[in-house]
Parts: C-alpha cells; sequence; structure tokens
C-alpha cells in the first residue's frame, strides 16, 4: 500500500491483521518533509487499531542541536506542517515520535529502537553512513542543508533548482535578476553562506525548459549558518526588490505562521523576524527536552 497519494494513512482494514507496524524511514530535519507527517499519522492510526509502532531511528543528518524557525500556527497545520514545531526541529524521528504520543495524547503504543554511538553535534557526514538519496531530489548533505530555508520558498513563484544538478542549491525566475540579488543577499553579510549570480534552466518541474537569472547558495561554514534565517532573508529581499512579481501570498504555506507571514509582507527586517519568533522557540526546546534520547 502507497501512503504517498490518494490515502495518507493507513486504513484500518490495512491494519487488522498486522502484529505491528515498523517505521524505518531517512528524514532529513525540515517540517514540511513530510515522512515525518507520515509517521505522526501512523502512530494515530496505530493507535486505534491497537497494534504497536516500532521506530527504527535514524540520525537527524543536519544535527540533533540547531533549532530554527517559527512554530507551525494550530490553524495552519497540515500534510507539510503535523504538529506545532519549528522549521528546523533538530530531533530525530524517534524523538518527533515521542514528542508526537505525549504532546498529541496519542495513547500509540510506541516503542523506539535507538542508534548507538550517535551524538546531538553530529552531521551525516560524522556517522560513517552512506548517503542514500531519502527522495529523488535531496542528493547530498549540502542540499539537506539548505532544504530548511530554501524550501520555504518552494510553493512560490520560483524555481528552486529542481530538474537542474543542483536541487536547492539555486534560487531563480526569468523575472530575477541574479547579480541584483546576490549583491543585496552578500550585502546582509550572513555568516557561512554567500550568494553566487546565477542563469539555469530547469529540465523539470517550476518554469521547465525556461532561462532563470537567479542565486548559486554557498554554504561556506555549516557551523555558522542558520539556513531558514538565510531562506528569511532571501524572502525579504524578493519583497523589496520585486514587490510585483514575487507572489508573497503563496509563502505562507510552507512558513505556516501568520506572524512571520505578515512581517515578510511588509518587508519587516529579518533579524527582527527571527527576533519576533524567538520566545516560542525557546519554549519548544524546553518541551522537546523530555522527548530526547541522546546527549
Amino acid at each position: 500500500y502507497s501512503l504517498y497519494g490518494e490515502t495518507r494513512r493507513p486504513k484500518a482494514e490495512q491494519l487488522k491483521n498486522l502484529d505491528a507496524l515498523v517505521y524505518d524511514i531517512q528524514d532529513v530535519g525540515a517540517r514540511f518533509y513530510t515522512y515525518i507527517s507520515t509517521l505522526g499519522y501512523a502512530l494515530e492510526e496505530s493507535a486505534k487499531a491497537r497494534i504497536p509502532v516500532f521506530v527504527l531511528d535514524r540520525p537527524n543528518p543536519i544535527n540533533g542541536v540547531d533549532v530554527e524557525g517559527p512554530i507551525a500556527d494550530a490553524d495552519k497545520l497540515s500534510f507539510t506542517a503535523y504538529h506545532m514545531i519549528p522549521v528546523r526541529h533538530g530531533m530525530t524521528v524517534g524523538e518527533l515520535a515521542q514528542l508526537y504520543n505525549e504532546q498529541r495524547k496519542t495513547g500509540c503504543d510506541l516503542r523506539v529502537v535507538k542508534m548507538e554511538n550517535w551524538r546531538r553535534a553530529m552531521w551525516f557526514d560524522a556517522t560513517g553512513q552512506t548517503w542514500v538519496n531519502p527522495s529523488p531530489n535531496m542528493r547530498s548533505l549540502t542540499e539537506a542543508t539548505l532544504y530548511p530555508g530554501v524550501g520555504l520558498l518552494e510553493t512560490t513563484n520560483l524555481s528552486v533548482g529542481r530538474g537542474t544538478d543542483t536541487p536547492f542549491e539555486l534560487v531563480g525566475a526569468p523575472w530575477l535578476d541574479g547579480q541584483k540579488l546576490a549583491a543585496y543577499l552578500n550585502g546582509r553579510a550572513l555568516a557561512g553562506v554567500r550568494f553566487v549570480p546565477a542563469r539555469f534552466t530547469p529540465r523539470a518541474s517550476v518554469f521547465k525548459d525556461v532561462e532563470c537569472g537567479g542565486v548559486n547558495i554557498v554554504v561556506t561554514d555549516r557551523a555558522v549558518f542558520r539556513p531558514v534565517r538565510a531562506g528569511l532573508e532571501m524572502a525579504v529581499a524578493l519583497r523589496r526588490l520585486y514587490p510585483q512579481d514575487w507572489k508573497v501570498d503563496d509563502y505562507i504555506r510552507l512558513l505556516a505562521n501568520a506572524d512571520a507571514e505578515e512581517r515578510v509582507r511588509r518587508a519587516d527586517d529579518a533579524e527582527e523576524i527571527v527576533r519576533s519568533w524567538q520566545p516560542r522557540l525557546d519554549e519548544f526546546r524546553r518541551a522537546r527536552a523530555r522527548s530526547l534520547l541522546y546527549r
């Protein structure tokens, strides 16, 4: 059965003869990467069917320390925002399962099979594991690192590099001047990242076979790079430089936070926007501590 087609939840008849459900899927650490929504639905339906769920835990490839971005609003929850967590949650799937089960009072008989020797500060390349694309366009640790920020832009009228060799490392559109955008973003002096003007023609997805102007995003120091902040800076830049061309209305879909979206719409300074969501992010950090399995 597929849980990525017409139905996104296991059905009662699909579960009725099972002894247990096993979840063994690699996540990438961003709220809108929907494998963690499928996890939540599986916990709910297994609880109703009274069968246990075994979560075989896997690393958060972009580390389990850094937490970033606005918390999803309660009235904006969906398949791309299953629970009120930030854009970059800094948790493993096993930890998220525990958080969901506790905070949503799901009542699932949940058994997390822990990893051995994983530490929160590890990036995927410190694990010694082979990178296997968790989805067709998630082809490297660099792309996973950029995804929490660049991915937010994907529901708007921009190419995020799907249909090129480097998805999520490029952002552009036919109406966009890459030199102008790169100059603005580099002028913001963001830690750990540079923006290089680029021209590219996607072979698939948004703007298929149409030449786009844009930027190539180069991570120079991932230890200090903040992908959600970088993505937000790009959104504010687009709002300021291209208020008629960029469709800001569609930005809310993955951002899932009305206050942050309104601040982008006003083209507020990105640093102020980040400050605005900090109190709720601090609350999340405290609340998630109970669900953490690793140091």
